[in-house]
């Protein structure tokens, strides 16, 4: 574990005295097709999804579906992909879903894969979804970069996006369960790559020390470096722990790619793992 996440984590440890009865993953299930249409009951609850142990604000379990290394071949290296980021970015749940079908299929040892497709329920199953969760933090602000124990995040916020409240990145790093929990992933998976799905900007991000490897195309996206932001995912594992981060932004929150753009998407991305781990 990271000094920096460590000092965080100590700061953090209130949200751990409040307690909320964990949901079992078929309960999950039924929560997950109720508000995705392109997600149905079975084809979540087929998955084997696993709780993690942690929850989110309102107690709903974090779920994760591993595919481990096989006996006939050693992985070339630990994925982390992450879906629903952003509780308003419907279609970065769905395809994640999709693809652990086509591993269900086709998983051979290549990789070892760890997958949440859902890190932010509260802001994705509520009535009107919202890109927050339910303490109204955007997750991918809330994380423990070198510059945020200065209030940086909360200084840009103020700044930059004029106090909007779907950025807001939470009253301090690492506030949050859910980003306890993907950094604590991290630490403990030691993932070579985290592949982060979100929408609607049509464009590959890629954030590592070195961006000399960053994906000119997965699919129908194409390349487009946006930069980090204090308390970003991209800061935190791709600058300053030197986990390559590729963000895989769909053109649309709530409208799915097509059946061949899905499959295009996928293949394209083992791809590049498999010339760059």
């Amino acid at each position: 574990m990271t000094s920096l996440r460590l000092g965080f984590l100590l700061g953090a440890t209130l949200f751990s005295c409040i307690t909320a009865a964990t949901e079992s993953s078929e309960s999950a299930c039924r929560k997950i097709s109720d508000k995705l249409a392109s997600v149905d009951f079975l084809e979540c609850s087929d998955l084997g999804l696993t709780p993690s142990g942690h929850t989110s604000v309102d107690g709903f379990p974090l779920l994760i579906k591993e595919y481990p290394p096989l006996k006939s071949r050693k992985p070339k290296g630990r994925i982390l992909l992450v879906g629903g980021t952003h509780g308003d970015e419907l279609s970065s749940i769905s395809i994640v879903f999709k693809w652990m079908h086509t591993l269900e299929k086709h998983h051979s040892g290549l990789f070892h894969w760890r997958i949440n497709p859902l890190m932010n329920p509260d802001g994705a199953l509520r009535p009107g979804q919202r890109r927050t969760n339910a303490n109204g933090v955007d997750l991918n602000r809330n994380f423990a970069t070198p510059d945020s124990h200065n209030g940086a995040a909360l200084d840009y916020w103020r700044a930059r996006t004029y106090e909007n409240k779907r950025r807001y990145p939470g009253p301090y790093p690492l506030s949050e369960p859910k980003t306890n929990w993907l950094s604590e992933e991290i630490d403990n998976f030691k993932p070579d790559v985290v592949i982060a799905v979100h929408a609607p900007y049509s464009l590959v991000d890629y954030d590592a020390p070195d961006r000399k490897n960053a994906p000119r195309r997965i699919g129908y996206l194409r390349k487009n470096l946006m930069g980090t932001y204090p308390g970003s995912l991209g800061n935190y594992a791709g600058i300053h722990l030197g986990v390559p981060v590729v963000t895989l932004e769909l053109p649309h929150a709530g409208i799915m790619p097509t059946s061949q753009q899905i499959k295009h998407l996928w293949s394209d991305l083992i791809r590049w793992l498999v010339r760059n781990v």
